[in-house]
């Protein structure tokens, strides 16, 4: 992604995840409650890599996981975005999203989370988007229902020395109305 790129996500702002971004990563990625659906905090070395790893998406993909900002200060809370993921379906694209415990429950991650899909489906012309979430991760499982999603398999991630059970949810684009807009 060459140019400066910025997405309306309700409340927030969507924008590329920059190395000025590590220490507002680090808050999130090395809080073990935060990461419990990953069963371990980062190190200092694994957020550097998940950053470079965002980066070098932009650039093969055109997409990744975003910064997700708030557009009065400037603050990152989170990061929300799309990525291509291995599954038993074939590789997809998925929304992820992943915020500070302080902003879970505040509604952030449905609207983030709705951008990206909108912007998969009108933007990237992507007809189906997926969202890969642990069995147990009630919070995200809700996100995901409340944008539409429907379970449509589930399979086993073996990570960091743990069998994960993962649901694939799935949502695919609405058909336009007879005058051209969305449903």
């Amino acid at each position: 992604m060459t140019a400066p790129f910025t997405l309306a996500a309700g409340r927030l702002h969507l924008r590329p995840l920059a190395q000025s971004d590590f220490d507002a990563l680090c808050a999130i990625l090395q809080d073990p409650e935060a990461m419990y659906a990953y069963e371990h905090a980062f190190s200092d070395a694994e957020v550097q890599d998940w950053l470079d790893r965002q980066r070098s998406r932009y650039e093969k993909d055109g997409f990744g996981l975003w910064a997700a900002v708030r557009p009065d200060t400037g603050e990152l809370i989170g990061q929300c975005g799309l990525s291509i993921q291995p599954t038993p379906l074939g590789n997809v694209v998925e929304v992820g999203y992943l915020f500070r415990r302080d902003c879970w429950h505040h509604g952030y991650a449905t609207e983030c989370a709705r951008a990206c899909m909108n912007y998969a489906f009108w933007a990237l012309d992507i007809d189906t988007v997926y969202s890969i979430i642990r069995d147990n991760n009630a919070s995200s499982r809700a996100v995901a229902v409340r944008n539409g999603m429907q379970v449509v398999g589930q399979f086993t991630k073996h990570y960091y020395g743990v069998d994960m059970p993962h649901l694939i949810y799935c949502a695919r684009r609405p058909a336009p109305h007879k005058d051209g807009g969305q449903v």
